[in-house]
């Protein structure tokens, strides 16, 4: 079974998906751009929806490429300005960069590497691993408990039969994300948001949700067919 391709990075400018995937392109390795629509059209004309550029590889080449663009951005170094924010950080506001680089572009990372580096607070490959390894860790936790959107999907499909039928669907998504829902790590991983709690929870809302929606539809044709 061939691996899935994954999203690595979004992009809301075709040309800065255009930079990704040209290195990509230069070192072999495989991927797929997708057009997703970000905003939500009342009338479904998505023709002025903003548009994300997604670009997707396999969860095994997540590392290498990790490591290619910070080859890339290495190479850029000498270029950046003085005035550049990062050099009015703290140390500790610095490390704080590294440590959570997933929230942080590649560039940000490594000249935040670079500024300690000069600052002779160097942060070895063994260190940066150790890092790495303990914020995979941390993102792997579930999502804090979804009391509340439990308590909107129960009580949208337990009164399903009394809402218009396509409110119930907002009960059958509800059920659906809450048991589905996975995140990507750094690494390429893929785990559960959720807890099992949750995720169980979520089950009984998608399946209740669509027991009362079959419920409703047969009790509409009922009532128009007396």
């Amino acid at each position: 079974m061939e691996p899935e391709f994954i999203t690595y990075q979004k992009f809301n400018d075709a040309a800065l998906a255009a930079e990704l995937t040209a290195i990509l392109d230069g070192n072999h390795i495989e991927y797929l751009i997708q057009e997703e629509t970000s905003g939500f059209d009342p009338s479904f004309v998505m023709s002025n929806a903003a548009v994300d550029y997604a670009v997707k590889i396999k969860g095994k080449d997540f590392e290498k490429v990790n490591q290619l663009l910070v080859e890339n951005e290495e190479r850029r170094l000498d270029e950046v300005d003085k005035d550049y924010y990062l050099f009015t950080f703290t140390n500790d506001e610095l490390m704080e960069v590294i440590t959570k680089a997933d929230e942080w572009s590649v560039f940000d990372v490594v000249l935040a590497r670079k500024i300690l580096t000069d600052r002779g607070d160097e942060i070895t490959k063994e260190k940066l691993s150790e890092i790495s390894e303990h914020r995979i860790e941390d993102l792997k936790t579930p999502e804090k408990k979804q009391t509340i959107w439990i308590l909107v999907g129960y009580a949208i499909a337990l009164s399903g039969i009394l809402l218009p039928i396509f409110l119930i669907f907002v009960g059958v998504f509800i059920g659906w994300h809450l048991f589905s829902y996975k995140k990507t790590l750094p690494d390429g991983e893929r785990v559960y948001g959720y807890t099992e709690r949750d995720r169980w929870h979520g089950r009984c809302i998608f399946y209740l949700s669509i027991v009362v929606f079959l419920a409703s539809l047969i009790y509409l044709i009922f009532i128009r067919n007396t």
